[in-house]
């Protein structure tokens, strides 16, 4: 049987996972389906490597994954880095000088490493949940080279303060909200939705055969890239509005209703 999509792009947390971070039978049964039919599965995810395999080989599937927002996209099979956007590191003192001053807790990230300044046990526990095991270094010999990735993590309260003056700053670095808790900040051309062009163009994939399911602010790049755009039902409503039809939220197994109702 022939796909009726031939990629369909899948973020992760708040999507695929419900709010437990468990992959669900159902929906692990309705993306293998699909991969049986011939569509490419590729998770598009905030999360980095290291943390997102993990739940490509609980899906029992290889192939390309987008990782970092789109900052870095990698082939599973041998971890060949297809593509990736380096910020420029001077350009993130200034968020790095802020977080220390507000004490906001963040990571810096290369493609395949998560590093911070210092560990709190809240830090901690959020980590364990997205299979993150980040290292922790001495930023006063410099910044590491190949970052992709700058994420600041705190209560929500905190972070729409953190979000409402980062907003105001110029705009050399790319500040988006990837979740209630969390800010990233990459490079400017670094999305979800340029990463899946970019490999819908080398694979000679039109934009009509892509199907991409997104939850949050960082996935409106792919739904609006994707010639289906599905947001979850758990999804603010300007993420609602960028999609072209609406799932059942992600502890309702809404990607596998997805699938089932769109490609299928």
């Amino acid at each position: 049987m022939t796909a009726k999509y031939e990629l369909i792009a899948l973020d992760v947390d708040g999507t695929l996972l419900n709010d437990n971070h468990v992959l669900t039978s159902e929906v692990k049964e309705a993306v293998r389906a699909a991969a049986g039919q011939g569509a490419q599965i590729v998770l598009c995810t905030g999360r980095g490597p290291i943390s997102a395999l993990p739940v490509l080989e609980e899906l029992e599937l290889g192939g390309t994954l987008i990782a970092h927002n789109g900052a870095a996209t990698i082939l599973s099979e041998d971890r060949t880095i297809v593509n990736k956007y380096d910020m420029n590191a001077q350009h993130l003192l200034h968020y790095i000088d802020y977080c220390r001053e507000h004490n906001v807790h963040y990571d810096l990230n290369t493609t395949y490493e998560m590093m911070v300044e210092r560990m709190t046990p809240e830090a901690e526990g959020m980590y364990s949940k997205y299979l993150a095991m980040p290292s922790v270094i001495n930023l006063e010999e410099g910044l590491p080279e190949g970052l992709v990735k700058f994420t600041a993590f705190g209560p929500k309260e905190l972070m729409d303060q953190v979000q409402a003056e980062w907003e105001k700053w110029p705009e050399l670095l790319q500040a988006i909200r990837s979740g209630d808790f969390f800010i990233d900040v990459q490079h400017p051309m670094a999305s979800k939705g340029m990463a899946l062009q970019q490999l819908a163009s080398s694979r000679g994939i039109d934009r009509g055969k892509i199907m991409a399911v997104g939850n949050y602010y960082n996935d409106i790049s792919m739904l609006e890239f994707a010639g289906l755009g599905i947001a979850m039902d758990n999804s603010p409503e300007v993420v609602k509005s960028s999609a072209q039809a609406v799932a059942p939220t992600n502890n309702d197994n809404g990607v596998a209703d997805a699938l089932y109702r769109y490609a299928l």
